[in-house]
């Protein structure tokens, strides 16, 4: 379940409290008449099943509580009732499988600012792979993996490839296009420094490190296994298990291999900055190829559920059209299919 809590002009309330009075997923409508003060309204808190949230979402949004009032969702961690559980019923299809795309946008969002401390987590997480270049140690190119800041600017831009929102493919792309760079960088400085002061450790050849070749080796399974990573990734960011989530970091070699150009150049290994280079470009586009598609059969799913919504008869009892959105024509949710607000 998912609770919401809202805050609604009063001359709105009535249709809000329609609405969720006739959905048979909404459960627990609790109405405080002038309970707001910044900004003034009714506060309504219910709950919904997860399948139904973003329905409901692009319902209040019609009825324009997202501009004039304001829309809060929270995860309700246990439930014990039986009218919570006679409403995730009349829920059709899987909480598990749900998406509440406004929660994905949020989580992305937070994750693809470009400030000081993703940039520190960058160049970090590339000095921890250059140091396990140079040991040949596989924990600790596994420790980079997992400290890597990247997956959520590419999981981002995904996001916003699949909503048509180009303010959020922006700033995932810049994040990407700022963030490798001042990785690389740190590396090769890095490199630079354990050479000029002789620290190398001994038996150490750029092209010669048995135990983590693979990160400038990429061959058909290296595109593959990101492939894989892609779609876990995805599923994870829409249904919120970090578990699965460190799983993917560890599969991807992004950051191994960024911090590997950075290092193959400091000992001038062209060959072996090369095969870096590819190894990166491989991942992040089996990465973003993989995502985009995994969101997008997400997204018709939710759309056809949207659809079948519009015809709902709760939406008559609120004032809302039969069949059609309000907000046709505008920076909708599905743009391509015309209805519902993009997650903001």
């Amino acid at each position: 379940m998912v609770h919401m809590r809202i805050v609604v002009p009063s001359y709105q309330s009535e249709h809000v409290l329609e609405l969720l009075q006739h959905l048979p997923s909404a459960c627990n409508v609790i109405f405080l008449e002038r309970a707001a003060r910044k900004p003034e309204g009714d506060v309504i808190l219910f709950d919904v099943a997860r399948e139904d949230a973003s329905v409901i979402v692009s319902d209040l949004r019609e009825l324009d509580v997202d501009t004039e009032g304001s829309i809060a969702i929270e995860h309700i961690d246990s439930a014990i009732s039986a009218v919570a559980a006679a409403a995730e019923r009349a829920a059709e299809g899987s909480p598990g499988d749900a998406v509440v795309w406004e929660e994905v946008e949020s989580r992305t969002s937070e994750n693809i600012e470009l400030n000081g401390v993703f940039l520190a987590f960058f160049a970090l997480s590339c000095l921890i792979a250059s140091v396990g270049i140079l040991l040949d140690s596989p924990i600790l190119i596994i420790g980079a993996m997992i400290v890597g800041p990247e997956f959520g600017p590419i999981a981002g831009l995904c996001v916003a490839l699949v909503q048509r929102r180009r303010d959020v493919a922006r700033r995932s792309f810049t994040a990407l296009a700022v963030g490798f760079p001042v990785g690389i960088t740190a590396a090769f400085l890095f490199a630079l420094i354990v050479r000029a002061v002789d620290l190398t450790p001994a038996g150490f050849t750029v092209v010669d490190h048995p135990l983590t070749d693979f990160i400038s080796d990429p061959d058909e399974f290296s595109f593959i296994v990101a492939v894989f990573a892609g779609i876990v990734g995805m599923l994870s960011l829409t249904a919120a298990k970090s578990g699965a989530l460190v799983g993917v970091l560890v599969s991807i070699t992004t950051i191994p291999a960024a911090a590997n150009i950075g290092v193959a150049a400091a000992y001038t290994e062209w060959s072996e900055w090369r095969g870096a280079m590819l190894q990166l470009t491989l991942n992040l586009t089996a990465i973003l190829l993989a995502g985009v598609a995994t969101l997008f059969v997400q997204r018709l799913v939710y759309v056809r559920r949207r659809h079948a919504h519009l015809h709902d008869s709760a939406r008559e009892a609120a004032g809302l059209p039969l069949g059609r959105s309000r907000r046709v024509g505008g920076a909708t949710y599905g743009r391509a299919t015309g209805e519902g607000e993009a997650p903001r």
